[in-house]
């Protein structure tokens, strides 16, 4: 969904030479509504009836469906902030259509990344669920994207090592990556968790499953 339609209509006609099938909605309000059978929702934050933030809430509060927020706003608080209302990825304006593409791509081969193994890790008060991609704190629910669900899972998987930052980005992020983008999504699953001290970063080397 994208606000501009100088912006729009040129996207939307690449997008669907690429195979795609594409449909846009111009508000916040309609993308609630239409959503619905999308495998991927490409979110412009700037709207003109709904604040885009909130508008990505109530998406994954209602759905697992993968979201790329879009805006020109591109300061690391800009992208916490949208990774926290539950954007899979954030692509900063203006972008290369190939990036985009690959973002897209990466993101939909990531959907299923633990779905073979159906096991339940608990750690204290921390339970994910990897058969119903779950996690949550002291019996409440954590809200979390699905590449801070594959990072935590990765270090849950395995809690007595450390990961390493290139085996982090190799499984999670697979090619498409930036060198603020382990960090970024640390910071949001520590602010969901409610601690800095569930994921210990081990200078150097990479991250490690900790306990609050």
């Amino acid at each position: 969904m994208e606000s501009n339609d100088e912006d729009a209509d040129p996207l939307m006609t690449r997008l669907r030479r690429y195979g795609h099938h594409v449909e846009r909605v111009t508000g916040g309000i309609p993308a609630l509504g239409a959503y619905g059978g999308a495998d991927l929702v490409l979110l412009d934050l700037e709207l003109p009836d709904l604040d885009g933030l909130e508008v990505c809430r109530q998406i994954r509060a209602e759905a697992d469906t993968a979201v790329i927020a879009v805006t020109a706003r591109g300061t690391e608080l800009d992208r916490v902030l949208g990774l926290r209302a539950g954007a899979d990825d954030y692509l900063v304006k203006p972008y290369g259509f190939q990036e985009l593409l690959a973002r897209m791509e990466a993101l939909m081969r990531r959907v299923h990344l633990s779905a073979a193994d159906p096991s339940v890790i608990v750690r204290g008060p921390l339970r994910i669920d990897a058969a119903a991609r779950r996690v949550s704190l002291d019996g409440r629910r954590v809200d979390v994207t699905r590449k801070e669900f594959d990072l935590l899972y990765l270090l849950a998987v395995q809690p007595r090592n450390v990961v390493p930052r290139k085996t982090i980005m190799q499984t999670v992020w697979g090619d498409v990556w930036s060198r603020r983008t382990i960090d970024t999504h640390i910071s949001s699953l520590r602010g969901k968790l409610g601690s800095s001290d569930w994921i210990r970063n081990v200078r150097g080397v990479g991250f490690q499953l900790g306990c609050a």
